[in-house]
């Protein structure tokens, strides 16, 4: 690294440290009492699961009281099934008393049973049963009705000894003075996590409420029967789950508790893994102990938020600063504020992986939630990698101190230039339109070429007559082929002509039917073949019909990002994509790699990558020398799209062994890098179809069955809200740093536009990946608009899934309190989600009215517009 370099990765790595302290740094509370009154019992192994029948041991309960002995004065029971009820024997050997609980729930039978055994052994252990509950929330489940609860009430009081109640949130006492009729006490839970309570005003709030109660029944005793705070699972509003905030509460509300003379039960002595089943994520993390019996968080020191975060921020240091110099290779010409941008991102990156995976594993993980985090750390590292990528072309696109591979005109004398053969495919194309692109080819100024024009396979010799005419009429150096039948779509063609070449000709030019050329095209490019290494000359793709209605305009404004941006930073590596038109190959070297392609629908890509694979070298000049036609139709501009997507899949699948440097080609690392990282943003397009129907099955889940499928982790919904933000975030900047366009509104235009094609690229994806062979996709040119509904029903499986996420998000807006940061930030997702969709819907019904003018993209003339963004 150099002195700068290393100057930044230590300021970055500075501040990434601090803010790692700061978030962490320690906070007094009141220290944990030696002894506290009473904790809730739930003696649960990490395998047990009550819903089953499957408790824990006598032994084993016994070993949780001994654990307990000397820290409480009581515990408090849910349930008399098994060695339940045998745990009064049990506490007593500890000086420990019990307040006995029985499981009451919509099987009356098991109630029953419950009952009995609840009134048989609080008799039998009245020394140290102090008071008994009968029933747990069961208003609250609507288990059953009140008057059957009562029921139980008065025969469990006419039966035992001690106090009795039932225990229900403090709401539903204040809703049935009925029941406070018929209790001994009011055994109330105060869990203000449920409410949504911000931690600092959580202790306040139960105060408030047990004022509440005492205005209300001034005359009843209250035992809060369930007090605490969960230290892991959903944000509630303001109420956030975790460690820390467990100890703050807790131990704020035992020094409140002692001021107040409350009696109380904290919720709960240890953790129960089964309760996910019921209270979805949350429920496993109320106890003091986890369930392996080990302390969750200090008692009388400090709290930090996360103890280990000393350890976890020198490990995202070290992964930052692998990840900075891998991004630094390469990277001579990177000016200081490009090094610092990636430094940034690097660090902030490595920081959110490592904190990710550390909160993901700080809850307990079954199979399930092993497979689930497993497929959200490969989904998360594709994520990263995507961002990477693209801060990686964004810092090399606009912060450079210059380009390594600048084209120097070369001016060389008519005698020295080589003959070009410039070969024109065409299949069914206008003869209007081809007539116009031959009479620019004749105004070539360039002493020695050839025009070949193959019309391979159209049938309407109305069509291709026209055009061999015209060629007779340009003179013997246009040469008109109509071949049929001719298989192999373009690349045959393109074969075809190669074999009907001059002898003579060094230089194959290939452009397609609609470019109407510079007359200079070929005296300013030519020349760079001086160099025997260079194998490829390309200049960029170019439209004249930019101002002809705003859906050109938009896709205008779209194209142009990938030829002033992408293409320039690939260059600088020898790493450019080639293009079927407006391309120059050195002849000897295409027919050594054996000409184009026919089983890929992309054979010029493909022809690039097998010429780099001869340690060849190609040159992008970033200038127009001709221009063609844009598809006139929403339908054309994805079939164009689906078709470089799908090629891209076909290359990735045949070449996969070079790309990855298995094959022992002369690719160099910069060139496997563009190649891959290239395709990297599409590759997540498809990773995203994916994505959107399992938040679609997701969010069916939390509709459906909202007491099993809860909201996602909120890591879930931050990875692709990062990604998507990221992208838009570049492509605004860049179009504007970069001068691509000369307007905002041509920005935004050309982001909607490149959104609008997402879906066509995932779909794109899918089928290179399980399908082989598909079929050539002409772009058509020249074509009528559609019609309004036609151009929807373009977009029908777009507007399908736009009406599918928006459809999810409005339920679950309507069914749940978008309080609730979890759930607001996956409607939130699902809304972002369905921006690409809404996209395609939208630029589908402009390209349906042809006359809907491009000033509305461009704020005035297109064409004015661009030559003031490129100045």
């Amino acid at each position: 690294m150099t002195r700068f370099n290393i100057i930044i990765a230590a300021t970055v790595a500075a501040i990434t440290v601090t803010l790692w302290a700061y978030i962490n740094r320690p906070e007094t509370e009141p220290p944990w009492p030696d002894v506290i009154q009473g904790f809730s019992f739930s003696p649960m192994r990490i395998d047990d699961d009550p819903l089953r029948h499957k408790l824990p041991s006598r032994e084993e309960i016994e070993a949780d009281l001994a654990l307990l002995a000397g820290t409480t004065y009581a515990v408090r029971t849910y349930r008399m099934e098994g060695a339940f009820a045998e745990i009064p024997a049990m506490a007593r050997k500890y000086n420990i008393n019990v307040a006995l609980g029985a499981w009451l729930d919509k099987n009356t039978e098991q109630n029953e049973a419950e009952v009995q055994r609840l009134i048989e052994y609080a008799d039998r252990y009245r020394r140290n049963v102090v008071r008994v509950l009968v029933g747990n929330e069961v208003l609250l489940r609507k288990d059953l009705p009140v008057s059957k609860l009562i029921e139980y009430i008065r025969r469990v009081r006419a039966q035992v000894g001690m106090p009795v109640s039932t225990a229900e949130p403090w709401h539903v006492w204040l809703k049935h003075p009925e029941l406070v009729k018929e209790v001994d006490y009011i055994g109330v839970h105060m869990l203000p996590y449920w409410e949504g309570v911000n931690i600092d005003d959580a202790v306040d709030f139960v105060v408030d409420r047990m004022n509440d109660l005492k205005a209300r029944y001034p005359d009843k005793p209250i035992v809060i029967a369930e007090v605490g705070w969960p230290s892991n699972g959903r944000t509630r509003r303001g109420a956030v789950a975790s460690e820390a905030n467990e100890a703050v509460f807790l131990r704020r509300f035992l020094q409140r508790a002692d001021e107040e003379n409350y009696v109380y039960y904290v919720m709960e002595a240890f953790d129960q893994p089964w309760k996910t089943r019921i209270e979805s994520g949350v429920g496993a993390y109320w106890g003091v102990f986890d369930t392996y019996r080990k302390p969750k968080f200090e008692f009388t020191k400090p709290i930090v938020e996360i103890p280990q975060w000393r350890e976890l921020a020198g490990l995202s240091v070290l992964i930052a600063l692998i990840v900075f110099a891998l991004l630094l290779i390469d990277a001579k010409t990177l000016t200081n504020r490009g090094r610092s941008f990636l430094a940034v991102i690097a660090y902030a990156l490595a920081t959110a992986m490592v904190w990710i995976v550390y909160n993901y594993t700080q809850q307990y993980l079954s199979m399930s939630a092993i497979i689930v985090g497993v497929l959200m750390l490969i989904g998360m590292i594709g994520v990263l990698l995507v961002v990477l990528v693209e801060a990686h072309e964004w810092a090399e696109a606009l912060w450079v101190k210059e380009r390594r591979r600048q084209v120097i005109p070369k001016p060389v004398e008519d005698s020295r230039l080589p003959l070009v053969s410039i070969h024109v495919p065409a299949y069914n194309e206008p003869p209007e339109m081809l007539i116009k692109t031959l009479d620019a080819l004749a105004q070539l100024d360039y002493p020695r070429f050839e025009v070949l024009v193959i019309d391979n396979n159209t049938e309407d010799p109305a069509v291709w007559q026209p055009v061999e005419a015209h060629c007779r009429s340009l003179g013997e150096q246009f040469r008109f082929f109509h071949v049929a039948p001719l298989s192999g779509f373009k690349a045959g063609a393109l074969n075809f002509a190669l074999q009907h070449t001059s002898p003579e000709a060094q230089i194959i030019g290939v452009i397609d039917s609609d470019y109407v050329v510079t007359c200079n095209w070929l005296r300013d490019l030519v020349p760079q073949f001086e160099r025997e290494k260079i194998a490829v000359v390309q200049a960029p793709q170019d439209y004249r019909d930019v101002d002809e209605n705003a859906f050109k305009a938009m896709a205008y404004a779209e194209y142009r990002g990938f030829f002033y941006i992408g293409m320039v930073t690939r260059n600088e590596r020898n790493a450019i994509i080639q293009h079927g038109t407006m391309t120059l190959v050195r002849r000897e070297v295409l027919q050594s790699v054996g000409g184009w392609s026919e089983w890929c629908i992309t054979e010029d890509a493909e022809l690039g990558l097998m010429i780099f694979r001869q340690g060849y070298e190609a040159i992008y000049i970033p200038k127009s020398y001709g221009k063609g036609l844009m598809p006139d139709t929403f339908l054309g501009y994805k079939n164009q799209r689906f078709r470089w997507a799908y090629g891209a899949v076909q290359i990735i699948r045949h070449h996969f062994a070079d790309l990855l440097g298995f094959n022992g080609g002369k690719l160099t690392a910069g060139q496997r890098y563009h190649f891959v990282a290239g395709w990297l943003p599409w590759i997540a397009d498809g990773v995203n179809l994916l994505f959107n129907f399992a938040a679609l099955a997701w969010s069916l889940g939390m509709i459906f069955y909202p007491l099993r499928v809860d909201p996602p982790l909120i890591i879930f919904s931050a990875l692709p809200l990062v990604l998507f933000s990221f992208k838009i975030a570049k492509a605004i900047y860049l179009y504007r740093g970069a001068r691509i366009v000369g307007t905002i509104k041509q920005t935004l235009a050309a982001s909607l536009a490149g959104l609008a094609l997402s879906h066509t690229i995932a779909r794109a994806m899918w089928q290179g990946l399980f399908t082989r062979n598909k079929p050539f996709m002409r772009t058509p040119k020249m074509e009528r608009a559609s019609a309004l509904f036609k151009a929807l029903g373009v977009a029908r499986q777009e507007l399908l899934l736009l009406i599918a996420l928006w459809g999810s998000a409005w339920v679950l807006a309507q069914r749940y309190e978008t309080g609730t940061l979890d759930l607001l930030l996956w409607i939130i997702v699902l809304l972002v989600q369905s921006i690409p969709y809404l996209a395609s819907v939208i630029v589908s019904v402009i390209s349906a009215f042809p006359r809907l003018s491009a000033d509305l993209v461009c704020g005035g003339s297109c064409e004015e517009q661009r030559a003031r963004s490129t100045r």
